[in-house]
């Protein structure tokens, strides 16, 4: 089993980096291969409509020359994709979205549709600042688009959302402050549990 493990948040070492760190040893106790990609260390771009991969009605591949389309390779050759996202202004990512771009856009036939005959399972992850609450019944909806998008790599799609520990929680020193972060950095802990445990299940 091959797992596929991206960090799609600028920050290296904040809380979307630990979630998907602890997701990746959760593979690894699976006995899955697993390779960590930090995607904002990337050249990248959205699609360039180029074209070259409609010419080719069987193979799924991304023809631009970056460093995005051997990674994109890779996925498709993967069993599982584990993939952390933050939210910024209610929208993913710029790095992720250019990611699905490119990642689904090879897969699509104008002719015939999905060309994929993989399988490939998912793991969606979301991180925010904000209220989780707030994050699911006034910002998720507008993300099931995106998101259905991934089930056209065949395979099962689960997805989970995880509150941030900001510089500011850290910074406020006010007792109030230091309870909110003790409570922030407990769940924390629960969180990086159960995406461990999502992760293994999902690369067995």
């Amino acid at each position: 089993m091959k797992t596929i493990v991206i960090n799609a948040d600028p920050k290296r070492k904040g809380t979307t980096a630990q979630i998907m760190k602890s997701s990746a040893k959760g593979a690894e106790s699976a006995g899955a291969e697993v390779e960590y990609v930090d995607l904002y260390k990337f050249d990248l771009s959205g699609c360039r409509i180029c074209l070259i991969c409609k010419k080719d009605e069987e193979t799924c591949k991304c023809y631009w020359r970056d460093e995005l389309s051997p990674l994109i390779e890779k996925i498709f050759n993967s069993d599982t994709l584990l993939i952390g996202v933050p939210i910024f202004f209610s929208n993913p990512s710029s790095h992720y979205m250019a990611l699905i771009e490119r990642l689904i856009f090879s897969i699509v036939s104008f002719k015939t549709g999905n060309i994929f005959k993989g399988k490939v399972d998912v793991g969606l992850f979301y991180t925010m600042e904000y209220p989780l609450d707030y994050f699911e019944d006034s910002v998720r909806p507008h993300l099931k688009q995106s998101e259905d998008l991934l089930k056209m790599l065949n395979g099962k799609v689960v997805i989970d959302s995880f509150s941030n520990i900001s510089k500011a929680d850290r910074s406020d020193t006010s007792q109030e402050g230091i309870d909110s972060l003790k409570l922030k950095e407990d769940q924390l802990s629960k969180d990086l549990e159960k995406v461990f445990n999502i992760a293994c299940e999902l690369s067995r």
